[in-house]
């Protein structure tokens, strides 16, 4: 399906404005899925920037809102947390004109926006928003210890200096509250259904599949697929790869599975 993309200003978010990309399926159908996506960065980019995966998304008829939650309010923790939180609840109230009333609405974020979508979730379950239908976690950056096992793979898709670095700038306020590293809450129940993707060649492989463990065993929803080597999934969030990307097809077949399972319930 051909994909339309826009840049938009979400004007009537709490905080402040926001501008966004929007990737919305040129033939999309009734009640379409919302998925506010964000993109990766390590933290320290800001801007509106391509995204593949929104890209991809929205061939299957999603609508998916990418907004640049950096620039509003600065990167250091809670700041990037607050913005998409306020985005979230927008998009919340009548899908802010996206959609419409069968649209379910789901967040979701490759690598540094994977945290931030895990925190919405928390955040949303806190607050008893019930509104979120679901969170999509790409390779979530989540463990701001990097100690994995697969973490020493980062130094050759040149990352792990980069993740490093963004830690240092995201965790800036010396706070490192379980929503700044999902991975450090204790409380896992309660949290809107997840579709977590990695794969084998990933350095985010090893916190990404715990948190997928964590989640599952807490009693909720959880979809996982770890894709094969060689996918170039690494570059979804920047990593050096040297494989042709070719992980399109399975990101398109879980995400319409994941969706059509939690519109059943």
């Amino acid at each position: 399906m051909p994909v339309d993309v826009k840049d938009m200003m979400l004007d009537k978010v709490a905080i402040g404005p926001v501008s966004a990309r929007v990737y919305q399926g040129a033939e999309f159908a009734k009640g379409p899925p919302i998925v506010l996506f964000f993109g990766g960065g390590a933290f320290l980019d800001q801007g509106l920037r391509d995204c593949p995966v929104a890209e991809c998304l929205a061939s299957i008829g999603a609508i998916v809102v990418v907004p640049d939650y950096i620039a509003p309010l600065g990167r250091a923790f809670p700041k990037p947390l607050e913005v998409g939180f306020s985005i979230f609840s927008y998009l919340a109230k009548k899908r802010a004109g996206l959609g419409d009333r069968k649209s379910l609405l789901l967040v979701g974020g490759e690598e540094a926006g994977g945290n931030i979508a895990a925190a919405v979730a928390l955040k949303a379950r806190d607050h008893f928003a019930t509104e979120l239908d679901g969170q999509v976690l790409l390779s979530p950056l989540i463990d701001a210890f990097m100690g994995s096992a697969s973490m020493r793979e980062a130094d050759a898709i040149g990352m792990r200096a980069r993740w490093a670095e963004g830690w240092s700038q995201y965790l800036s306020a010396g706070v490192c509250h379980p929503y700044a590293a999902p991975c450090l809450c204790s409380r896992m129940t309660g949290v809107a259904p997840t579709l977590l993707l990695t794969a084998n060649d990933d350095p985010l492989r090893d916190e990404a599949i715990g948190y997928a463990g964590r989640l599952e065993q807490a009693g909720n929803k959880v979809r996982q697929h770890v894709l094969p080597a060689g996918t170039g999934w690494p570059s979804i969030y920047g990593g050096a790869s040297d494989d042709a990307a070719t992980w399109q097809d399975s990101v398109r077949r879980e995400f319409a599975s994941f969706v059509a399972d939690i519109g059943q319930h």
